[in-house]
């Protein structure tokens, strides 16, 4: 009789296991060569522009090719297409015409940051300084005192771009923020987080030696110097720079089982190889799979690289064409699985989350059915058929998954691509790794919901 009750119990409710108990060996050790590579990208790609140039070299290894007006598409092609440098579509076209649509991924690869100004040097003290506006949500306090790198472009009058990248090299030197003494900062102690400094403090030590001719601000001429003559440029270039400090931290493995990665820029960069990794792989698709990195998510999908932008209408519209199909019809038929991250349950900080529906740590790929905030204002409501289309497909690909919520109902919130998608009468759900420490200078993921994440996104690709 016990017997008995205990099926019906195991039949009747459902229960998740920990992703370990449920791989084998064999899983195992390709979720380790996985995250390995992962890793490597991750170290490589701390800005946007840094990401695409990264996908676009892996993908040519793969006999990825740029797309052209009027190229031949047919089933088998590989084809890819930068925005500026700044946001990336790839396609492999499917056995299938676009008539029934497409399966598309669609992550970004911006991460918050902190932004050089147009006119960033400033002396004072004799202590130069760089100033910065920071991108995307952080809390400020976390970028002070840690290392930081400078990576970016320098756009020149002539129409040359120099690319920047100091900090990443160990014998470069690093930039820091100072903080306040703890001896001094009785009156900063008594400030809220939000407080703590002022966004205009956040301000880069950039030099402190003076030039040697006797004039005003030589500290900042002394590190002119040294950028004009490593670069070639003058302070007036600043105003066509698109230069950003990152932390200097290396990604690693984390934990005394290794179980886990720490690194800068996960959110969403774990979403966005995942993506392009399973797409890299795909020979002859039943469906046109679309692989999407964009920019600019972290302040709202703007400008002509981000989710917004009519930019992917072109890509899409230009495949439609080829095959004489309506992209209206294409659109409705498709399938987008807005690859954004979400937080994983802190059992440090638990009063912000409701346990049942939060993400977990090596749980699997999390599937959000809507983001947005308070009564799901701002998101997109997946329909209840999406969830089971997808329940469906990795229970047939042995996809380890599960649900997943933003924190409490009234307690905050947050946004992805997903509503964009939406709007274009996609059918759109969000699904992607959860991660502890979000939008901090360096977050952490587990192993198991990388490598599920790459698997259920690789799954979707390959649906019949």
């Amino acid at each position: 009789m016990e017997k008995e009750k205990s099926e019906r119990k195991d039949r009747l409710f459902y229960k998740q296991k920990n992703g370990y108990e449920l791989i084998d060996e064999k899983e195992l050790a390709l979720l380790e060569a996985y995250c390995k590579d992962y890793m490597v990208f991750l170290n490589e790609a701390k800005t946007e522009r840094e990401a695409v140039t990264e996908g676009i070299r892996l993908a040519e290894k793969k006999g990825f090719v740029p797309y052209k007006d009027g190229m031949e598409l047919k089933s088998g092609t590989k084809i890819y297409s930068s925005n500026r440098g700044k946001a990336l579509m790839l396609a492999v076209i499917g056995k299938k015409p676009l008539s029934e649509g497409a399966v598309i991924a669609a992550a970004h690869v911006d991460s918050p940051r902190l932004d050089l100004k147009q006119v960033p040097m400033y002396e004072d003290s004799q202590i130069c300084y760089f100033k910065t506006h920071y991108y995307g949500g952080i809390k400020k306090y976390q970028w002070l005192t840690i290392p930081l790198e400078l990576r970016g472009v320098i756009a020149l009058k002539n129409g040359e771009t120099v690319n920047v990248c100091i900090g990443k090299d160990k014998s470069d030197p690093i930039f820091q923020i100072t903080d306040l003494l703890p001896h001094l900062g009785k009156e900063q102690r008594k400030k809220s987080s939000d407080e703590f400094i002022p966004a205009e403090n956040l301000n880069l030590i950039v030099g402190t030696i003076p030039d040697k001719e006797d004039v005003k601000d030589r500290v900042k001429l002394a590190i002119m110097d040294v950028l004009n003559k490593k670069y070639g440029i003058v302070e007036e270039d600043f105003l066509s720079a698109e230069l950003s400090a990152v932390p200097a931290f290396e990604v690693r493995e984390a934990g005394l089982d290794r179980s886990l990665i720490a690194g800068y820029g996960h959110d969403d960069r774990v979403c966005a190889y995942a993506e392009l990794a399973a797409i890299l792989e795909l020979d002859n698709p039943e469906k046109t799979a679309v692989c999407i990195l964009a920019d600019k998510e972290e302040i709202g999908s703007e400008g002509v690289s981000g989710m917004k932008s009519m930019a992917f209408e072109r890509f899409m519209g230009d495949l439609c064409d080829s095959q004489k199909v309506k992209l209206s019809h294409c659109f409705s038929r498709s399938l987008c699985i807005s690859a954004d991250v979400t937080n994983a349950f802190d059992p440090v900080y638990p009063d912000v989350s409701e346990k049942r529906n939060a993400a977990k740590v090596n749980y699997g790929m999390s599937i959000c059915k809507f983001t947005g905030h308070g009564g799901k204002s701002d998101s997109n409501d997946a329909s209840a058929e999406l969830v089971a289309r997808l329940r469906r497909l990795f229970a047939e690909n042995k996809v380890v998954w599960q649900m997943a919520e933003l924190g409490k109902v009234d307690q905050g919130g947050g946004g992805t691509v997903a509503m964009y998608m939406a709007e274009r009468d996609i059918d759109t759900i969000d699904a992607g790794v959860p991660v502890l420490s979000m939008h901090a200078p360096y977050e952490t993921v587990s192993k198991f919901d990388c490598y599920m994440t790459y698997k259920g996104i690789k799954a979707a690709y390959s649906e019949k």
